[in-house]
């Protein structure tokens, strides 16, 4: 790990994520919607910083809620977003603003998502709206569903 990103860490007060790497809330709406679906209350909106390190990943996981990822120092990120089904697969790399990378993407509810850090390490930022709750979110690893079609896949398997 490097320096920067251990004090990053340390700075920001950073802890593990249950996906891969780090990650430390930094705010959480007042606000209280009733999504659809019958998931309850959440916040109406939610932000983490989110680390990952040139050795940890973003493991696959989906989240209920629409997640918009902010880019803001490090390597560029790669991400990978695959519809509910895992029929369609698609890789977005976040970054300064160059060619096709860009410094926000949003990863609809519902579909699952994978990230990787390009360098040394990657410091970004994930809003979620309605606001993350843990028992929206799950690990694809956890899914046997999923895990078979990310495992039939040779290139997403490695975010498992």
């Amino acid at each position: 790990m490097t320096d920067r990103a251990a004090s990053l860490i340390t700075a920001l007060n950073l802890i593990p994520h249950p996906e891969g790497g780090y990650y430390g809330e930094l705010y959480r709406s007042n606000a209280v919607v009733h999504p659809v679906g019958g998931r309850g209350p959440r916040s109406a909106l939610t932000t983490i910083y989110f680390l990952l390190t040139g050795d940890t990943v973003s493991r696959w996981h989906r989240v209920l809620s629409d997640e918009v990822w902010h880019f803001y120092e490090g390597a560029p990120l790669d991400l990978w977003l695959a519809s509910p089904g895992v029929d369609a697969v698609e890789q977005r790399r976040l970054g300064p603003l160059d060619g096709a990378r860009r410094p926000v993407w949003t990863v609809p509810g519902g579909w699952w998502q994978a990230a990787r850090s390009t360098g040394a390490y990657t410091l970004v930022g994930c809003t979620v709206a309605p606001g993350f709750d843990f028992s929206d979110f799950v690990l694809a690893a956890d899914q046997p569903s999923a895990a078979r079609a990310f495992r039939a896949r040779p290139a997403l398997a490695q975010l498992l």
